[in-house]
């Protein structure tokens, strides 16, 4: 019954088509640049990165990767924000998250310059988003969720929708978005209080997982023909494997699958579309940069 929806693909598409905006921004004299500033040495920090400095060359966009020991201060951090914010070939800045504990997250995510802010973590681009206003940025993670529900030809007009998860980052932008004049579906979030959750889960036409619980979806709390996003990536011990471990979702995929209508597979589903959708965002940043 499931109709599996492949991320990988759509974020292809939707690179090509970055390709294609990059190559009329250059013919204008206007080549974007996003800055990432990765501090400390978590390795899956690197690896995300990495490939996010990779694309960009592959792409044809200015790229700076700065990287600050893991004991650096909160003033440094600053410091390498306001020199991004003050540099006029630099139209995003990302600050890898999480950063160690001295530094103040939220401090340096309200440092940056709105206009820059291709994460869409900044107060001013929550309220933007709030506002349904399209100058702002969007999240990167629900907005690519977003274009995998349509690419899917999944109706969110008037569906019933269940958001799992109220975090910053995914939960509570995806309701925003999902209620909005676009989205048009009746929301409900739900969390770790929420009471009866499967019964709640049970009547949803759309469920986006975002809890960070390995297979916390089961069978049981998706009805039949319903579309799955499974935004979790949880590493699970597996003596059998390669590695010592598997990746998997916030959804129990072999046993809800059957029941989707659509379903993404982790990995593979959400995942390359974070990416995609931080090199859009700055594409959006440098167009914009020219009637600020």
């Amino acid at each position: 019954m499931s109709n599996i929806i492949d991320g990988k693909s759509v974020a292809e598409k939707v690179l090509a088509e970055c390709g294609q905006e990059i190559e009329d921004l250059k013919n204008q004299g206007i080549i974007p640049g996003l800055a990432v500033v990765l501090v400390g040495d978590d390795p899956a920090s690197k690896v995300y990165v990495g490939s996010k400095v990779r694309k960009c060359a592959e792409l044809g966009l200015h790229s700076r990767k700065i990287e600050l020991p893991s004991n650096a201060t909160h003033q440094q951090v600053l410091d390498v924000v306001n020199e991004l914010n003050a540099d006029p070939k630099i139209h995003g800045i990302l600050v890898q998250s999480p950063p160690p504990p001295q530094i103040d997250e939220d401090a340096i995510v309200r440092a940056i310059d709105p206009a820059k802010d291709v994460d869409g973590f900044h107060p001013e681009n929550v309220a933007k988003l709030a506002l349904e206003d399209s100058s702002g940025f969007v999240p990167c993670t629900p907005a690519g969720c977003m274009r995998l529900l349509k690419e899917a030809g999944v109706e969110t007009s008037g569906a019933e929708a269940v958001v799992i998860g109220r975090s910053m980052i995914v939960g509570k932008p995806m309701a925003l978005l999902l209620m909005s004049k676009e989205g048009n579906a009746t929301v409900t979030v739900a969390h770790s209080r929420t009471k009866d959750l499967a019964e709640v889960c049970r009547r949803a036409d759309i469920i986006v997982a975002a809890i960070g619980r390995p297979e916390f979806v089961t069978a049981d709390m998706v009805k039949d023909g319903a579309a799955v996003i499974d935004v979790g990536i949880n590493r699970v011990e597996d003596a059998s494997a390669k590695r010592g471990y598997r990746l998997v979702g916030d959804v129990a995929y072999d046993e809800v699958a059957p029941k989707c209508s659509a379903i993404t597979p982790v990995p593979g589903g959400v995942g390359p579309m974070t990416i995609a959708m931080l090199i859009s965002n700055t594409i959006k940043a440098a167009r914009q940069s020219q009637t600020s």
